[in-house]
């Protein structure tokens, strides 16, 4: 019984010791580590890699972040770029997501703030930025890509009935 408490005990410890509680503080530190240039503003940051913009939100409150990068204006997009930035967000987006906001598609990473490890958040930035420059191409944000059926060329669209007419 001893010996059972003794190894609850390490692996309880263990766990303490190696689990990251990311702050705001923390996060800016890194982002100034990686950018080219940063402006910052308590818990928000704007950064440049490699001629991309990036936006940075943190709010240790609610413990939620998100880290995302303007990719195109959403009214210049066709409905086969809509489709397909759905399509990866489900194939080749994996941990960031094509998203639409305030008239932007974005490419964006959210996440809870206090559980992200320094690795994930140089994995987040990375992944923000090759889906940015990868939109339109192959809509990925790794090397990493789940399968799935490839969208198929359209026929002539037929006249849809209307299912609700009187709601």
């Amino acid at each position: 019984m001893k010996k059972a408490l003794l190894i609850l005990l390490l692996v309880c410890s263990s766990t303490t010791i190696y689990s990251q509680k990311m702050t705001p503080t923390k996060l800016g530190n890194m982002f100034e580590t990686v950018s080219d240039s940063i402006v910052s503003q308590k818990s928000q940051w704007r950064f440049i890699i490699k001629q991309i913009p990036f936006i940075a939100i943190a709010d240790s409150t609610h413990n939620r972040m998100r880290i995302m990068s303007p990719v195109a204006e959403s009214e210049r997009l066709t409905e086969e770029f809509k489709t397909a930035s759905l399509m990866a967000n489900f194939h080749t987006a994996l941990d960031v997501k094509y998203a639409i906001s305030d008239g932007v598609l974005w490419s964006v990473f959210i996440h809870p703030l206090k559980e992200l490890t320094e690795d994930q958040v140089l994995d987040a930035i990375s992944q923000v930025y090759y889906a940015n420059i990868n939109f339109g191409t192959t809509f990925s944000s790794t090397s990493l890509v789940f399968p799935g059926n490839k969208p198929q060329k359209k026929e002539k669209p037929k006249k849809k009935k209307r299912v609700l007419e009187k709601i």
